[in-house]
């Protein structure tokens, strides 16, 4: 709710609306700014905000979609990112190569090991280890340990500007 109070003040400061103005009557896309900015509770938690993010997915799944903006705000069209960040020591990986070698989705986390010099611990469900080849034996103790690379429960975000230009992000998801 702190964020969701930082947005709305964000919001007024910019927009100049007078006093007596009330949320719904800010424009659809600052609505969805505002809304998009809540997150304890999310949107989802708040009666005023279920109308217009639902009226945006709607719309979202018609051709032709294009995302309302509040551009009182500056904060633009929103971000997505599916995926959480690859833990430390670990880089990101695709779970295949599409046609002509291009990859598909980065869905891994991938770190490199000496399976010889480490102990086997055959109870880690999740991982697959890919051998590389190469040895005198056509065997290699550097293998490839790939884990499923973790979605995020929010994986949109709007970059909103503080009345300072100061950037803070603020994720929502638009599951019904």
């Amino acid at each position: 709710m702190k964020q969701l109070l930082y947005a709305a003040t964000g919001l007024a400061a910019v927009t100049f609306l007078p006093s007596t103005a009330m949320a719904q009557d800010a424009s659809w896309g600052c609505q969805v700014l505002l809304c998009a900015a809540s997150s304890n509770p999310s949107w989802h938690g708040v009666p005023y905000c279920v109308p217009p993010m639902k009226k945006l997915i709607a719309a979202m799944a018609k051709p032709g979609f294009s995302w309302p903006i509040c551009h009182e705000a500056k904060a633009g069209k929103p971000g997505r990112e599916v995926y959480e960040q690859c833990p430390e020591g670990t880089k990101v990986g695709y779970s295949e190569r599409g046609r002509e070698g291009n990859r598909t989705e980065p869905n891994k986390c991938v770190k490199t090991v000496n399976v010889c010099r480490a102990t086997a611990n055959n109870g880690n469900a999740g991982f697959t280890y890919r051998r590389r080849t190469g040895g005198r034996d056509g065997e290699s103790c550097i293998q490839e340990v790939s884990t499923p690379r973790p979605r995020r429960a929010d994986p949109w975000y709007f970059d909103i500007p503080s009345d300072k230009g100061v950037k803070q992000r603020f994720w929502f998801n638009l599951n019904t």
